[in-house]
């Protein structure tokens, strides 16, 4: 199977800008030390991480909060660019990175979904043939043609799954979507996961949920402390993994 996802020495570093205690005082009569104190300040959310995913490969991320998860994902999705290394990813990327990101809070359901389907590259075609399937998957009723700023977090979830389980991505990205909403949605959200494995789509997982990991994955990266720590089978990473945070 060819690779899809590479990370090659990947490194990503936030600036981080600190309070100067004197304020506009210190900038004006002493530039340089102000200066000094902001230069170089940084906080280090991966370092020097390698990894490659192959094509129709299901994978986990998992590590403690802060561990360099979610940055992974976002380099992957495209959202972020490394600071150094390379991240390659061939083919198209549908993903899920947060509650409610790419909605518009102010437009009902039902306009949320034509607007994330046609940026996922839903036609105006294709999304017509779907739309009332996406509707029923997100179970959310009458709540589609309200605004989703009166949405809970998981009738969110519900609605950006929704979009997702229609489309046709070559890699999906899901960070932490199924912690939230009733369980028979998240039985269901599995059983689409499944579903998109059958077909040769590329997964890649992220939930501190141990058993929803066994449920999708066969392979398994543990990032910790910033650095790659472990990658291999799923049930060996993570027998390892559960010993670590016992």
């Amino acid at each position: 199977m060819s690779v899809v996802i590479e990370f090659n020495n990947v490194t990503k570093r936030y600036p981080l800008y600190h309070h100067i205690g004197s304020g506009i005082k210190e900038l004006i009569f002493h530039p340089r030390r102000a200066f000094n104190l902001l230069k170089g300040r940084s906080y280090l959310a991966i370092e020097d991480i390698n990894f490659q995913i192959r094509k129709g490969e299901s994978v986990a991320l998992i590590g403690r909060n802060g561990a360099g998860k979610s940055t992974s994902l976002g380099l992957v999705a495209g959202v972020l660019k490394p600071t150094t290394g390379e991240v390659t990813v061939v083919g198209r990327v549908a993903s899920m990175l947060e509650l409610g990101g790419g909605f518009h809070p102010e437009l009902t359901g039902r306009e949320n979904i034509q607007l994330n389907a046609t940026l996922l590259g839903l036609r105006r075609k294709e999304l017509k043939a779907r739309i009332d399937k996406i509707i029923e998957f997100s179970e959310l009723g009458e709540f589609i043609d309200e605004p989703i700023r009166v949405y809970s977090s998981g009738m969110l979830a519900k609605l950006g799954f929704s979009v997702i389980s229609q489309v046709s991505p070559d890699i999906l990205i899901i960070d932490e979507v199924l912690a939230v909403g009733d369980i028979s949605f998240q039985r269901k959200c599995i059983e689409t996961i499944n579903e998109f494995k059958k077909k040769g789509v590329t997964i890649l997982f992220v939930s501190h949920n141990l058993t929803d990991i066994e449920k999708v994955c066969d392979r398994v990266i543990w990032i910790e402390n910033h650095r790659l720590k472990m990658t291999g089978d799923a049930q060996e990473v993570l027998k390892a993994y559960k010993i670590a945070m016992a």
